[in-house]
């Protein structure tokens, strides 16, 4: 019988150096391009497209989760947020908790050109809605501002910039600003001396916006922006969101409050009917514009 030391020795297949590179750029490649889930909106199979994909999202609504591009997209959180890494490096978005929001201060205006025309349907019924209200609280956002011009003769009570500016300039007749510390990403005020401010004043109704709505409740990216929303609602006999359809069934980094804070939904005819009928089930009564 042979020894153990005279058996020949299984001969392993030599691998050169430049096959190790080769094989650890395919797993990279696939890693950045992974395939979708069943059922996802849409794929991108090159990193590239996809991370084009993310970079106008997020100019169009100035903040955009990493769970909801992982859906949209098709792929994981994960290679959503080594993607926003990539992005923040370029330069062309900013990193936050639970995903990625405009570079500087221009987002707001960014957000104000993004769906023109449903934001000013959407400010047309909510007018209409408020038509008997003496006293009118109006959050910041770029649909709540486009209702200010619209209500002439009544109380705007606000802390939003813009809708400073607008009441100022239609010279409405009672206009109630609080002020506090500055956001420029919101292009309002906001902080302990705002919210004492607010919280001395009543409302008939309250116009609130959030940067999104599901099942759960109201989300927002700000955390002194979404106190002040919960004073608005606390201090208005009625609250009404306005919401375009953008914003329905998507999630952001702060909630802000369940959905028993609003009255009523004012959204464009693009929403989802299934997610409405939810909301609707829930007492929300929602109304299309458009």
């Amino acid at each position: 019988m042979p020894s153990p030391s005279s058996c020949p020795r299984p001969v392993r297949p030599r691998v050169s150096r430049r096959q190790c590179v080769t094989n650890r750029t395919d797993l990279a490649s696939m890693s950045d391009n992974q395939h979708p889930r069943e059922g996802a909106a849409m794929r991108y199979t090159e990193a590239p497209e996809r991370r084009a994909h993310l970079q106008r999202a997020v100019a169009a609504d100035g903040y955009l989760s990493s769970a909801d591009a992982a859906e949209r997209l098709g792929v994981s959180e994960m290679t959503v947020r080594r993607d926003f890494r990539t992005l923040e490096e370029q330069g062309v978005v900013r990193r936050v908790a639970g995903g990625a929001t405009a570079p500087g201060g221009s987002s707001f205006e960014r957000r104000d050109a993004v769906g023109a025309a449903e934001k000013r349907a959407i400010a047309e019924r909510a007018a209409r809605e408020v038509a008997g209200a003496a006293t009118v609280a109006i959050d910041a956002g770029t649909t709540t501002q486009a209702v200010a011009p619209l209500l002439r003769d009544r109380t705007i009570v606000t802390h939003s910039l813009p809708v400073i500016e607008a009441i100022t300039r239609i010279g409405s007749p009672g206009l109630v600003a609080a002020g506090g510390h500055y956001q420029p990403d919101t292009r309002s005020f906001a902080g302990p001396l705002a919210e004492e401010t607010l919280r001395s004043i009543r409302c008939d109704v309250a116009l609130l916006s959030a940067t999104a709505l599901d099942d759960e409740g109201l989300w927002g990216t700000n955390v002194l922006d979404a106190a002040i929303k919960r004073v608005l609602a606390a201090q208005s006999t009625r609250v009404i969101l306005l919401a375009d359809a953008g914003k329905l069934g998507r999630v952001a980094p702060v909630r802000i409050a369940g959905l028993h804070l609003i009255d009523v939904l004012i959204t464009d005819r693009r929403a989802d009917a299934g997610l409405l009928a939810r909301l609707e089930a829930a007492g929300i009564d929602v109304k299309l514009a458009g």
